[in-house]
C-alpha cells in the first residue's frame, strides 16, 4: 500500500533489541504524531510507558480509539494493518515487542 502525503508529524521509533527471536522498539508520539500505514509481519505485544489516547486508522476507512494505561499490555496478531495516531492532548510512548517465531 502506498502511503499518502503526511500532514502529521512522524512518531519516532527507537529499536532497542533486534535478534533472531524478537525485535523491541520504543515508539514516541508527539501530539498528532503517527506511525504511517504499516502491516505487522509478526505477532506482537505493546507495553505502554505513558498514558495516552491513540486512534487506529484501519483498512477500509474505519477507526478504533484505544486508551493506553502505563504497564497494561496487550497483544495483536501478525498481519495487523493500521496507522497509529496520537489523538490525545499529551505526548505518549509505548514499547512494542515483535515475536519473530510467529510470522504472518
Amino acid at each position: 500500500m502506498s502511503e499518502p502525503l503526511r500532514c502529521r508529524p512522524p512518531a519516532t521509533p527507537t529499536v532497542q533489541i533486534d535478534n533472531d527471536d524478537l525485535r523491541v522498539t520504543r515508539w514516541d508520539f508527539p501530539v498528532g504524531g503517527e506511525t504511517g500505514w504499516h502491516r505487522h509481519g509478526w505477532k506482537y505485544v505493546v507495553v505502554p510507558v505513558s498514558a495516552g489516547t491513540m486512534t487506529l486508522e484501519l483498512p477500509g476507512g474505519g477507526t478504533a480509539e484505544v486508551q493506553l494505561t502505563p504497564g497494561t499490555s496487550y497483544e495483536r496478531a501478525a498481519g495487523t494493518e493500521h496507522n497509529v495516531v496520537n489523538t490525545g492532548a499529551m505526548p505518549f510512548s509505548f514499547v512494542e515487542i515483535e515475536l519473530k517465531a510467529f510470522p504472518g
